[in-house]
């Protein structure tokens, strides 16, 4: 009996293993999707943006990036 547990143990692993990853950006969608945590979308959009500007700020862009503040 304990082989056939372990048997079908090994193959749930590889199918898992077989499976495509999601990447990060992806996996968070979907917890926020599944776990109803809808109130961390506006934290993650502003973090993105000031991520986006820090990165921006580094390039030759910084001179109007400056002007809008």
């Amino acid at each position: 009996m304990t082989e056939d547990n372990s048997a079908d143990s090994q193959g749930e692993f590889e199918k898992l293993q077989d499976e495509q990853q999601l990447g990060l950006m992806a996996e968070f969608w979907l917890f926020i999707k599944e776990e109803k945590k809808w109130w961390l979308a506006p934290i993650v959009v502003v973090l993105l943006a000031v991520t986006v500007l820090v990165a921006l700020t580094s390039t030759g862009a910084a001179p109007f990036i400056y002007t809008l503040f």
